[in-house]
């Protein structure tokens, strides 16, 4: 491929959010010389298989924090990129039925506040208000946040490659990392399917795949891939555009507005149908329209590991997001920048080194659909 650069800065591996936007990060904070290598289509990973739900409602601060610094960023995303990504701020509203998990929320709310989300606890009227569709039978309370919502993967994937691109910063589609090469602790080089790139520093935001390209330097990245299924169902005459992210907590079913009909899903698209008779049962009769499959990359305490490795220099990693990269993509993409560059990062991440698993103990996040 004759627009392999023969040397790079950083090589970025993987062109869903997380990379194009450390990426752009890169670039724009004038770092020269920045390569990202994509296999595929830039975006077609986990990113354009994600429902879009952006929010700030989590259980750990980082998440909060890294939550909230995203949708602020997506709020001016339009202007500040040039790029249209339809974001529509209905809200994220959790369906609690179990006394444990109203009072877990509701502290969880408390965090939240403190940080600067404006989430709250509301009762079952309220819930049922903001949410129509919704049985309310067994409910017994809600967390609400009026600044969530969902918006297009795709579209900020491209906002992020045009801004990266325009930096200065090259952006490689259908080229695979096949291999890295290391002098002992130092990288040297990234073998591709188009050739070596001469580096010094790797940034592994392969998603799902990347356990396999920690593998080339010896660090081992423990996330595991795992299939979900998106469905969106037929128009539907009546429904609110403004409804909001809606989940059932305790089964995983979601839902939210997507044009004239619903797209949802659930860890077990299998048990959907049981699901939407139980919470939803006027859309029983609604068609499905179509649908897609993607990868969610789990870690075992559904937390994601960014940081750079111990043992291997200039290796640094964000992934293992487990649903929530597309989220957290914009926020994440300054983190790495000010790792890379040796300065304190804009969100506190060390509590997301990998080496949390080797004594320090996992760091679970419990708001996780």
């Amino acid at each position: 491929m004759s627009d392999l650069p023969g040397r790079a800065a950083v090589v970025v591996v993987g062109g869903g959010v997380i990379g194009l936007s450390t990426a752009y990060h890169l670039a724009a904070s004038g770092v020269r010389d920045v390569v990202l290598v994509e296999r595929d289509e830039l975006g077609s990973g986990s990113t354009s298989k994600a429902a879009g739900g952006v929010r700030a409602q989590f259980s750990d601060a980082v998440n909060v924090e890294l939550g909230l610094r995203s949708l602020r960023t997506l709020e001016t995303f339009r202007d500040d990129f040039g790029q249209e990504i339809d974001l529509h701020q209905v809200g994220y509203l959790f369906l609690l039925d179990d006394p444990g998990d109203v009072a877990r929320f509701e502290r969880d709310v408390a965090l939240q506040n403190g940080l600067g989300v404006p989430s709250r606890m509301v009762d079952v009227a309220e819930a049922k208000t903001l949410s129509p569709l919704v049985e309310t039978d067994g409910l017994l309370a809600a967390a609400y946040s009026p600044t969530d919502g969902h918006c297009t993967p795709e579209s900020v994937v491209l906002g992020y490659a045009t801004a990266a691109r325009r930096h200065g910063a090259t952006v490689l589609r259908h080229t695979e990392v096949v291999g890295i090469e290391h002098d002992g602790d130092t990288i040297t080089g990234v073998l591709t399917s188009a050739g070596r790139i001469e580096t010094g520093a790797v940034v592994c935001a392969a998603g799902p795949w990347s356990r396999a390209v920690g593998a080339m330097v010896d660090v081992d990245l423990p996330v595991t891939p795992e299939r979900r299924d998106i469905l969106v169902t037929e128009p539907i005459p009546g429904l609110d555009p403004r409804t909001p992210f809606t989940i059932d907590f305790t089964t995983s079913f979601y839902f939210h507005a997507e044009g004239a009909g619903l797209l949802m899903g659930m860890s077990d698209p299998d048990l959907i149908p049981a699901a939407v008779e139980r919470r939803t049962p006027s859309l029983r009769g609604v068609g499905v329209a179509s649908g897609w499959s993607g990868l969610y990359e789990n870690t075992p305490d559904h937390n994601a590991l960014i940081g750079e490795a111990v043992g291997m220099e200039r290796f640094l990693y964000a992934t293992g997001f487990s649903g929530h990269g597309f989220l957290m993509g914009p926020a994440v993409g300054e983190v790495v920048r000010d790792l890379y560059l040796g300065r304190r990062p804009v969100v506190d991440v060390s509590a997301l080194d990998v080496g949390r698993f080797e004594g320090r103990g996992a760091r679970p996040e419990l708001n996780i659909v």
